[in-house]
């Protein structure tokens, strides 16, 4: 699987599609509150979702790509750089909460995934302001890349100085 993040900028790179999402049945008024709590996974259908967000995006859809992207992410919450690649588009338009959210479910789902606490990090510190949780993500990300990135390590010393 490609990285589909480049550091310096947040930049979108789309080059490999792999789908990550959790559909819950919704409730037809029925009572079916079981249908509820039990979200319906579809890695197959996802994986068409998250090609057909990025052709959307390629031709310069933004929008569709972005519907397509949430569908895709709802049926397989799981797939990192379908969520990775949907939050920089969410915050290449200036949806930076929504952004933080999914990345927020990106982590829960793959906790592992050191490029979505990075992003993570990013967004919550320079667009959302909220310093203590792009400590947590910074750090982890440094945990989980298994080298030491200076410059995350810079802006980790910054962080702790402006938090004390």
């Amino acid at each position: 699987m490609f990285d589909c993040i480049r550091k310096t900028g947040l930049c979108l790179l789309l080059s490999a599609v792999a789908v990550i999402s959790g559909c819950a049945a919704t409730s037809n008024g029925s009572g079916s509150e079981k249908a509820q709590q039990n979200p319906v996974y579809s890695p197959e259908q996802a994986r068409v979702l998250a090609r057909e967000g990025k052709q959307a995006y390629d031709r310069g859809e933004v929008e569709t790509a972005i519907q397509t992207w949430q569908s895709a992410v709802e049926l397989n919450p799981a797939d990192a750089v379908t969520v990775n690649n949907l939050a920089l588009v969410l915050k290449d338009e200036n949806r930076f909460s929504e952004a933080a959210n999914l990345l927020e479910k990106g982590v829960g789902a793959s906790p592992e995934t050191a490029e979505l606490h990075y992003n993570l990090a990013v967004i919550s510190e320079l667009y959302l302001l909220q310093l203590k949780k792009a400590l947590v993500h910074y750090k982890r990300y440094q945990q989980l890349s298994g080298t030491e990135d200076k410059t995350v390590a810079g802006w980790i010393a910054d962080l702790e100085r402006r938090l004390q």
